[in-house]
């Protein structure tokens, strides 16, 4: 079975589902902007804006961005496109993570109300709509209790100025607790092959709640791939992947070590190694009693082809357990800085 052979063409469009209990219906798997503009090196423009075209033609109709990648630039990045087609697209945007003027590896996470209405207004205005379809925390601000984060987040459902409310890296408890203010379409968090600390209780949170997982880094920034041999050697000199612990050293080496069962699996059904790591994300739908779409990030026509032909691909029992044990051994952290994820609540 090649996978990808036949994705030349339009009619080969992967299946919608919907995003949480009356959330926006999606395709089943979105794509992540924030490396055509922001983090990952050096990008094409003309391609990353192909790709966005490309996507759509497979039925990808979920595109996820935030007002930090780039400062802002890759939310006006993506705004030609969304309005382009602005029936045809759900586009997800976020708020509350910053970065310190004085100190660019430093990040500034605030959740209260006249900074959710100041990103709002210059989101709608960078993207050049008048209403986002789905509007998520980024990070959590320990300092402002969730209710009132999302009662703020409530108000600008009221006004029209979003639809949907999504979360980022909370916890379980925490999920619970926005959920009694406002309904959540989505949480999004890290979840692959290499990081599955959410399973123990966003998941099952998420699952008794009706919120859709919306996995972000499905192929561990790219490790998942097969793409690095000496990760901490190949990556440009401006990518954040250098500040990450997986990427770093011997933790590097260690982790492209885990990735022979991966590969064993691809091998055997002509698919590539991504393919195979998506389609795990996919399958956790069935695991777990929830939807899941991940939102691999690209920015190349030929990767969003390859990533859409993985919602193709069911793994079976046996190819399921031999990768069972990867997240168990993986090499450091999915961040140097653990304490603004939800895994560092929990």
């Amino acid at each position: 079975m090649n996978l990808t052979s036949d994705m030349s063409g339009t009619s080969d469009r992967i299946p919608a589902v919907r995003l949480g209990t009356g959330g926006p219906e999606v395709g089943a798997q979105g794509i992540g902007c924030m490396g055509m503009s922001a983090w990952y090196g050096p990008t094409d423009a003309d391609e990353a804006r192909a790709t966005l075209e490309r996507a759509l033609e497979l039925g990808v109709t979920l595109y996820d961005t935030a007002d930090v990648y780039g400062d802002g630039e890759n939310e006006k990045f993506i705004a030609p496109f969304v309005r382009a087609h602005r029936d045809e697209v759900v586009v997800a945007t976020k708020f509350s993570l910053g970065v310190d003027a004085a100190d660019p590896a430093k990040r500034v996470i605030r959740n209260d109300r006249p900074y959710i209405r100041q990103c709002v207004e210059a989101s709608l205005a960078r993207l050049g709509v008048n209403e986002i379809d789905l509007y998520y925390m980024h990070r959590r601000d320990v300092r402002v209790p969730i209710e009132d984060t999302v009662g703020a987040m409530a108000e600008l459902v009221a006004e029209g100025k979003v639809k949907h409310l999504g979360l980022s890296e909370v916890t379980g408890g925490e999920l619970r607790a926005a959920q009694g203010v406002h309904p959540i379409a989505a949480v999004q968090s890290e979840w692959s092959l290499f990081s599955r600390d959410i399973e123990a209780g966003v998941v099952p949170a998420a699952a008794a709640l009706g919120v859709a997982l919306v996995p972000y880094s499905p192929l561990g920034r790219g490790f998942l791939t097969g793409a690095f041999v000496h990760a901490d050697q190949e990556l440009s000199a401006d990518d954040f992947r250098r500040q990450q612990p997986r990427f770093t050293g011997g933790n590097a080496a260690a982790n492209a070590a885990l990735l022979d069962p991966v590969r064993k699996i691809a091998e055997g059904r002509n698919a590539t190694l991504g393919q195979v790591a998506l389609a795990w994300v996919q399958q956790r739908a069935g695991v777990h009693g929830l939807t899941v779409v991940p939102i691999p990030g690209t920015r190349r026509r030929s990767r969003v082809e390859e990533n859409a032909a993985a919602t193709r691909l069911i793994l079976t029992e046996s190819e399921l357990e031999l990768l069972e044990p990867i997240a168990g051994q993986v090499a450091g952290g999915r961040y140097a800085d653990m304490t603004f994820t939800s895994a560092g609540r929990e």
